[in-house]
């Protein structure tokens, strides 16, 4: 079977079955429209939270100990896989600090000196709440340490609230991407069942199911690859013009790594894989007995 004749008769099922081709196609545009914004959304969102994150940082307040005991506070702290950085505030430094906060009004409580030196821990994105607080509890048995503080509270909140970004997302993501593959299906079913006659005949001459099956898989990728670019050209549009103009504080919004190429190839990739799927699943119902219709 050559390749034009399977192109051929994949574009001919647009023919027979125009209204079912139409309503797959729509269905695939707004189901990969839905995900490219979820996506872009969701990336921006992620790395929101995960600044948030970053922007929590462990403070280890210390006892008035030497400087050598300092030293070796600062290399166990960072032989802590997840502590990337540790920065060390000296009583001067914390009195500066205070001063520069709050202004004026601190001028007298700074010259008291009662503000001790401490190291400020950055950590891994990656952390969780859980092996922070255990890292706080270790880091609170050190000899000299005073006192450790961090926020967990705002911590497990803000990772709650990450848990249920990406949980939201994924449930209605494949929701619409279900709903997107049982169309197509409809669509090939639809297109099979108007060439019910030409099949049977085929088959009696000998045609095997591979033979007969490949024009409907191309149709379904045709439908796939043209709602792929209606969607990726929606979706540049949206983000380009519509976004900007009605919802301002949405303009900046960064691309999934920086560059469109990679959202817009991930969705070309999905639209594919959709209409594959939804192509060999009606054809591998229906496509499978002698007699059809």
């Amino acid at each position: 079977m050559s390749l034009g004749y399977v192109i051929k008769e994949g574009f001919s099922g647009f023919r027979r079955t125009k209204l079912a081709s139409f309503t797959s196609v729509t269905a695939l545009v707004i189901a990969l429209l839905l995900v490219g914004l979820m996506a872009r959304l969701g990336y921006n969102g992620f790395q929101v939270l995960q600044g948030l994150k970053q922007s929590i940082d462990v403070e280890v307040f210390l006892l008035d100990i030497d400087r050598q005991r300092t030293l070796r506070i600062e290399q166990d702290l960072l032989a802590y896989a997840m502590v990337t950085g540790v920065d060390y505030i000296s009583k001067s430094d914390a009195e500066e600090i205070f001063r520069r906060e709050f202004g004026t009004e601190g001028e007298s409580l700074a010259d008291l000196k009662f503000l001790p030196a401490s190291f400020r821990i950055n950590l891994a994105p990656e952390a969780t709440a859980a092996e922070i607080n255990q890292l706080v509890l270790e880091i609170g048995r050190f000899q000299g340490v005073d006192e450790v503080v961090f926020n967990q509270q705002l911590l497990e909140i803000l990772e709650e609230r990450l848990e249920t970004l990406v949980a939201v997302g994924a449930g209605v993501g494949i929701f619409i991407l279900f709903t997107a593959v049982v169309l197509v299906f409809n669509t090939i079913r639809l297109t099979i069942y108007a060439k019910r006659k030409i099949i049977r005949t085929m088959k009696l001459v000998g045609a095997t199911n591979g033979f007969i099956r490949r024009p409907f898989l191309m149709e379904g990728l045709i439908q796939s690859m043209i709602a792929a670019l209606l969607a990726t050209g929606l979706l540049w549009l949206v983000f380009r013009f519509v976004i900007p103009r009605y919802i301002p504080q949405f303009g900046v919004l960064a691309w999934p790594y920086g560059e469109w190429y990679y959202l817009t190839g991930f969705l070309v990739l999905l639209s594919l894989i959709l209409g594959l799927w939804g192509s060999l699943w009606a054809t591998r119902k229906f496509i499978h007995t002698t007699e059809i219709g």
